[in-house]
C-alpha cells in the first residue's frame, strides 16, 4: 500500500491533469455539469457491477473514473468561481466531524444502531423538517424504498422482530390477492414490494443487490439454454414451453456441476 505522501501526490497529479485537459482538450473544454451528469450515473452503475462481481481490479478502475468525474465537477465550479475541490473536501470533513460526536466529542454510543439514530437526530437539529428530506427524488424505486426505511428506522419507526416484519408481508399479499379493482391492485402490489424490501433490509439482505444477482444468474442461464439449443440444431423461439423448460434444467445442471 502507498504512503500518505504518495496518496496525496497521486491526488495532486489528477488535479494537474484535470487542469491540462480543461485547458487543452476540445472535448473536455466543452463539458458542463449537465453533460457530465448522465455519464456519472453510468460510472456509478459500472462501479456497482464491479462490486457485485467482487472484482477488485475493476472496482479500482471504476473508482478512478468516478474520481475523475468528481474532480471535473469541482474544476467547472472553480471556473465559475462558485467553489473548488478544497471547499468540497472541507465541507464533507466538517459534516463528518459534526455527525460523529462519539468520535470527535463526548457522546457515548453502544452500537451502530445508536450511531444511526444520533445521525438522524443531528440532521433534524441542522434544520431539516423531516427525516425523509434527504432521500433523492430520482432514486430508482427499490433503492428509494430501502433508503426511506433506513431513514425512519433511525428515529425508531421499525418492527421489533423479523416475525412481525414477515407478518406484514403476508398481510400485504392477502390484501393484494383480495383486491379486484385494477388500479387498486397496482397500489396493493406496490405495498407487497415495499414490505418485502423492508423484510429483506430487516434481515440483513440488500434487495437491490439480491435482485441484480438473480438478474445476472437468469441472463447467464438463459444464454446457456440458447447455446444448448443451437448445439442441438434447434431454434429456441420455435420450441414449446415444455421443451424450453427441459433445456433450462440442462443448463442449470451444467452450471451447477
Amino acid at each position: 500500500m502507498h504512503s500518505r505522501e504518495e496518496q496525496l501526490s497521486a491526488f495532486s497529479r489528477l488535479l494537474d491533469i484535470m487542469d491540462d485537459l480543461r485547458a487543452q482538450c476540445p472535448w473536455d473544454k466543452k463539458q458542463t455539469w449537465q453533460t457530465l451528469r448522465t455519464l456519472s450515473i453510468e460510472e456509478i452503475y459500472e462501479l456497482s457491477d464491479a462490486i457485485l462481481d467482487d472484482n477488485a481490479e475493476e472496482v479500482k478502475k471504476e473508482l478512478g473514473d468516478l474520481f475523475l468525474h468528481l474532480i471535473f465537477y469541482a474544476k467547472i465550479a472553480s471556473e465559475k468561481k462558485a467553489f473548488d475541490v478544497a471547499d468540497v473536501l472541507n465541507i464533507i470533513c466538517e459534516k463528518l466531524i459534526y455527525r460523529h460526536p462519539h468520535i470527535y466529542g463526548d457522546v457515548k454510543v453502544e452500537d451502530e444502531e445508536e450511531v444511526s439514530r444520533n445521525w438522524e437526530k443531528l440532521k433534524l437539529k441542522a434544520g431539516r423538517k423531516s427525516v425523509l428530506e434527504g432521500v433523492p427524488v430520482s432514486l430508482p424505486a427499490m433503492v428509494k424504498a430501502y433508503r426511506i426505511q433506513e431513514k425512519v428506522k433511525g428515529v425508531g419507526f421499525e418492527f421489533e422482530n423479523p416475525e412481525d416484519t414477515w407478518a406484514k408481508v403476508m398481510e400485504e399479499i392477502e390484501e393484494f390477492l383480495a383486491e379486484k379493482d385494477e388500479e387498486r391492485r397496482e397500489i396493493e402490489f406496490g405495498d407487497v414490494l415495499f414490505s418485502l424490501i423492508n423484510y429483506a433490509r430487516f434481515t440483513g439482505i440488500n434487495p437491490e443487490d439480491a435482485l441484480e444477482k438473480t438478474n445476472k444468474k437468469f441472463i447467464s442461464r438463459f444464454q446457456k439454454i440458447e447455446e444448448i439449443a443451437l448445439e442441438q440444431g434447434k431454434n429456441i423461439a420455435e420450441l414449446s414451453l415444455k421443451e424450453q423448460d427441459e433445456l433450462w434444467k440442462q443448463a442449470k445442471e451444467k452450471q451447477s456441476g
